[in-house]
């Protein structure tokens, strides 16, 4: 059978004898005729046999050309007669076609990997596995980077000149000025809902004057400076990575560098110093609008004079209690801050690593302030605080 165009031609002839096959291939074997070729060829296989025979002769004495194409498909035939189980030999090659095959024989596709099929326990362990060393690895390199910082802290201490107070006074505004509506809000209503809350359960005792204890510690202690510090962490720790990922998207960074500003002084240390200001007055906004919110409540829901709020306030408000809630939100800055910074700094070179890092500093954020808020609640009953 032939296979003809463009002015070459090749063509396969098969005959048999006994145990033993016999290829003939002759003629043009280059790529523009490989389809038909392909077809001859596969119709000159099937003629000897459902089975092969245990041994098959590929003679080539009349192949007149051949390129990497035809070579390719006469080594796909050896494969898969060798496959078949037969033995497969050369007969009467050219010494220019017998290298070029030998060549192509020699060249073998690597296998394509199956994915080891596993029971689905054993896969939930692998991704748990997997994404504890994620978070191991991760908390490494965040600690490298918080030593970094402190670094540069310090060397702002010994060249003052290093520190940018204009830097910080607009972080200042940004991260606290600007925040106060939404903080009170949310401080004024958080009250709001205690008061109510406390009140209806413990009416139940008669006890509705200890709603204001409720209020006062729950408020001072624990909700005012947590819920301040997630509310910054969802909005001013999105801020500083947005803002420092867009940078570095825009090769805002490199050029940094190439006029000799580092990073950490220019970018990282003003928004930790801004937030380190910010979130404790935001916090102390908090406590006096979550009391307020409370108090009327009490006063106008509980019809508690408001001479007895303030007595009972004062018996159950102490110093020890505003500490313990005040003295959480240096740390809860230092933290959202540092986070939204380094997760800016990852950003690679595209805007879909901007979001994906943004939503990672808002979850990492919230996730730090209420692992650490939980610590020092530990930390303040082992200490009877």
């Amino acid at each position: 059978m032939t296979a003809s165009g463009d002015s070459v031609s090749g063509w396969v002839k098969t005959a048999r004898q006994d145990e033993t096959g016999l290829l003939f291939c002759g003629g043009d074997w280059r790529l523009p005729s490989l389809a038909l070729l392909d077809q001859v060829l596969r119709e000159g296989l099937a003629r000897l046999g459902a089975e092969p025979p245990p041994q098959v002769r590929v003679v080539l004495d009349k192949l007149a050309e051949l390129d990497t194409a035809g070579a390719w498909l006469i080594v796909r035939t050896i494969r898969a007669l060798e496959a078949a189980g037969s033995e497969v030999r050369l007969v009467d090659v050219q010494q220019r076609h017998a290298e070029l095959i030998e060549r192509i024989r020699g060249i073998r596709p690597e296998p394509t990997p199956v994915p080891p099929t596993s029971h689905p326990i054993i896969r939930s362990i692998e991704r748990v596995g997997a994404g504890s060393i994620g978070v191991f690895l991760e908390s490494a390199r965040f600690l490298a980077f918080s030593g970094a910082v402190t670094i540069a802290f310090l060397r702002q201490l010994v060249q003052p000149r290093r520190i940018r107070p204009t830097a910080i006074v607009h972080h200042i505004e940004e991260t606290g000025v600007n925040a106060i509506p939404i903080v009170a809000t949310m401080a004024f209503l958080i009250g709001v809902v205690l008061a109510y809350q406390g009140a209806d359960q413990l009416r139940q005792f008669g006890a509705e004057l200890f709603t204001v204890n409720l209020l006062a510690m729950a408020t001072l202690r624990e909700l005012g400076v947590m819920l301040t510090a997630v509310m910054i962490a969802g909005r001013s720790g999105s801020a500083f990575t947005a803002q420092i990922g867009t940078m570095k998207v825009n090769e805002e960074l490199d050029a940094m560098e190439v006029i000799g500003l580092d990073r950490l002084d220019v970018l990282v240390t003003p928004r930790i110093i801004a937030l380190l200001v910010a979130l404790p007055l935001l916090t102390f906004l908090a406590n006096m609008m979550a009391l307020i919110g409370g108090g009327l409540v009490i006063i106008m829901v509980l019809d508690i004079p408001l001479v007895l709020f303030l007595r009972q306030l004062r018996d159950a408000v102490g110093v020890d209690l505003f500490i313990a809630g005040m003295i959480k939100a240096p740390v809860f800055a230092i933290l959202i801050a540092s986070i939204g910074c380094y997760m800016g700094l990852k950003v690679q070179g595209d805007a879909e690593s901007v979001g994906r890092l943004t939503t990672q500093s808002v979850v990492a954020g919230i996730f730090v302030v209420i692992i650490v808020n939980a610590a020092f609640s530990i930390l303040f009953a082992t200490f009877g605080l």
